[in-house]
């Protein structure tokens, strides 16, 4: 039973840089979907409602400010929110907004960078979107050169600010492909694990990769990237499971085992402490997010 998701086409034409909309509404009805332009969105007055971002599902607070990259699916539903009065600021831009070029020069490192994050999708820390809100609301009284302008300068902010969160796992939306660590090692270990990530993988032979000692590489592995190799082994996986789980009619044994899991119970645990839900409960959801399934 594969999934269908319905692919948006936004009113943003060719000749415009963006396109942003302000709108006051009750609740939300637009079904998951996605579209290839990013998208910058920002949520006020709407807690309890439910974001879905790749394979993250989560509640979300009374104001939140969201990165979606082109082709990510997304969505806002209203869940359990009980407001009447739900604000929502939406910017679209297209993908090459930027030349691939220009954002490989040296100042434009922050952007760059930020745009291989929202593939995931990201969601910017309390302080970062209340700092932001403003400028997004007057942005929308800007018009021509200015308005471009000054959506560059908020990209460049969000880019430097702290404690944004990534929120897809890399798996499900091949994040991790083209993206570099700056590190030719890691590089080459994160290539490796998303080739074999449905097999067994041990830190020994993953060490040997990088031709390092097992203490030597897992010290490395983690001040590189942040995470242990286990964590981004098992993320990987959970990223793949969730498309499986969405995208085709597995069981979720099958599921679990062509995802590298060998172990219903640990499969089970470490999903349900990653997504809040279990296996089952994240399909059922999906299904009922809008996503058309056809036999």
């Amino acid at each position: 039973m594969p999934a269908e998701l319905l692919k948006e086409i936004i009113p943003l034409t060719k000749n415009d840089c963006f396109t942003i909309f302000s709108r006051t509404k009750t609740n939300f009805d637009f079904p998951l979907h996605h579209h290839e332009e990013f998208e910058l969105n920002l949520v006020i007055n709407a807690g309890n409602a439910k974001r879905i971002v790749g394979d993250h599902i989560e509640e979300i607070g009374d104001i939140e400010l969201v990165l979606v990259g082109p082709n990510v699916q997304h969505g806002w539903f209203t869940h359990k929110c009980k407001s009447r009065e739900i604000k929502e600021i939406t910017i679209q831009f297209h993908r090459d907004l930027f030349d691939d070029k220009f954002l490989q020069r040296n100042q434009m490192s922050f952007i760059r960078n930020l745009f291989e994050k929202s593939n995931r999708g990201i969601l910017f820390s309390a302080e970062t979107t209340k700092a932001i809100t403003p400028r997004l609301i007057g942005l929308v009284q800007k018009h021509g050169f200015d308005s471009v302008l000054e959506l560059m300068s908020v990209l460049h902010d969000l880019s430097v600010s702290r404690n944004m969160r990534l929120l897809s796992d890399a798996g499900f939306t091949n994040a991790e492909n083209g993206f570099s660590y700056n590190s030719r090692r890691v590089d080459k270990v994160m290539e490796y694990i998303n080739r074999h990530f449905d097999k067994e993988l041990t830190l020994s032979e993953t060490a040997k990769i990088a031709a390092m000692t097992e203490v030597a590489f897992s010290r490395f592995f983690k001040n590189k990237t942040g995470k242990t190799f286990i964590d981004t082994l098992n993320e990987i996986r959970l990223g793949h499971a969730s498309r499986m789980l969405i995208d085709t009619s597995y069981n979720i044994t099958e599921v679990a085992y062509k995802c590298g899991f060998n172990n219903m119970s640990n499969f089970n645990r470490i999903f349900k402490k990653k997504k809040n839900c279990t296996p089952k409960e994240f399909r059922e959801t999906y299904n009922a997010s809008g996503v058309r399934t056809f036999i």
